[in-house]
């Protein structure tokens, strides 16, 4: 069956694998562009959330493009993320799109849902084989988190920027067409070398730290957020992201695993937020206290317009940047939103942490 789904960062790279690698044919919608923001505004109800829009622009372009199906996650609690898959699929079938929608709700939601997504998914493939895909798409999550860690870190510290740059991109499209597990590490090594020749010297100077943070979709995808992450970097600004694709799995999909994520995000955020209000909410205020803790310069809450749960920890944000003296900046984007007012802000910002660094130091 021929597979689309929507994009989110680096996701293509492990959702592309692992529907091939089950006997798939994954059709990947083109890039998030001006076409994917108007289909999505167009279609969708004027009140929903940006990833809402997003998605179904990329649902039709991947329909557009032949596709049968559409995998989609679902979700549970507050969030409308809950409710994305279904009301989408309502919109398309009323535009006349013909296709099977594959639900990959969590272990607390329909269990139904994700029973049915998963047989088709695992059709007529030997237990080996999807044993070998699942293996190698959760292995390029991983390592090309870290590879997008390691790129951070050394974009402010090179000494030419455009071949950071260029050695990251050679580094993602490898991993993309990688189809061996033992060589996923050798490409992060490239990389890390790569990164290494172009790096500046230390001098010594304390480098300006910021912590991102909001909602899982406005973080990671750039082409939404217009590429703040790169900005940031072309800056001098060294960008700190707990927030990853492999660290989500880790906490949503995996959590009787890894059940540290949940008792760590409880912990910082308890103090200023109790409870949970779905979505990131609750983890957006544990990541600014942490950032608060560890003396990071800044925090940049990047949420989309209406987001119930981010509308709650903006509320927080005062208290906590007052306990901590911790200057955040929050942006609130919808399709209306424009690169120059996201630049001014962004250089405001940057403005106002180095000043009050330079002010320290004295």
């Amino acid at each position: 069956m021929r597979l689309t789904f929507p994009h989110m960062g680096l996701l293509s790279i492990p959702v592309e694998t692992l529907i091939n690698g089950l006997g798939h044919e994954a059709v990947s919608a083109p890039p998030t562009n001006k076409r994917t923001f108007e289909l999505g505004a167009k279609y969708s109800p004027e009140g929903a959330c940006l990833p809402f829009k997003i998605n179904l622009g990329n649902f039709i372009e991947g329909l557009e493009q032949g596709a049968e199906g559409i995998v989609m996650a679902g979700g549970v609690g507050p969030c409308r993320f809950g409710y994305y898959a279904q009301i989408q699929q309502q919109i398309l079938e009323d535009l006349g799109y013909k296709f099977k929608l594959l639900l990959l709700e969590p272990l607390g939601g329909k269990r139904q849902e994700l029973y049915h997504a998963v047989q088709v998914l695992l059709e007529n493939v030997p237990l080996h084989r999807a044993v070998a895909a699942l293996r190698l798409a959760w292995q390029k999550i991983r390592w090309v988190d870290q590879g997008n860690a390691l790129f951070r870190y050394d974009l402010p510290r090179s000494k030419d920027q455009r071949e950071t740059q260029r050695s990251y991109e050679r580094f993602l499209a490898a991993m993309r067409q990688e189809t061996k597990v033992l060589q996923l590490g050798r490409h992060y090594q490239k990389l890390a070398e790569w990164l290494k020749k172009n790096r500046l010297p230390e001098t010594g100077t304390p480098r300006i730290r910021v912590k991102i943070i909001g909602e899982i979709y406005m973080v990671l995808e750039p082409r939404v957020n217009f590429h703040l992450e790169m900005l940031l970097g072309e800056m001098g600004v060294e960008v700190v992201r707990s927030m990853s694709i492999s660290q989500w799995a880790e906490e949503h999909l995996l959590g009787f695993c890894y059940p540290h994520h949940r008792r760590r995000t409880v912990l910082l955020s308890e103090p200023f937020l109790a409870s949970s209000v779905g979505g990131h909410g609750r983890e957006t205020i544990a990541e600014m206290v942490d950032a608060g803790v560890n003396r990071l310069d800044g925090v940049i809450q990047v949420l989309p317009f209406t987001c119930m749960p981010e509308i709650v920890a903006q509320s927080i944000t005062p208290a906590v940047s007052a306990t901590y003296q911790l200057p955040i900046l929050t942006l609130v984007i919808d399709e209306h939103s424009a690169e120059a007012g996201m630049m001014t802000r962004l250089e405001a910002f940057v403005d106002l942490l180095r000043r009050k660094k330079a002010a320290a130091s004295v």
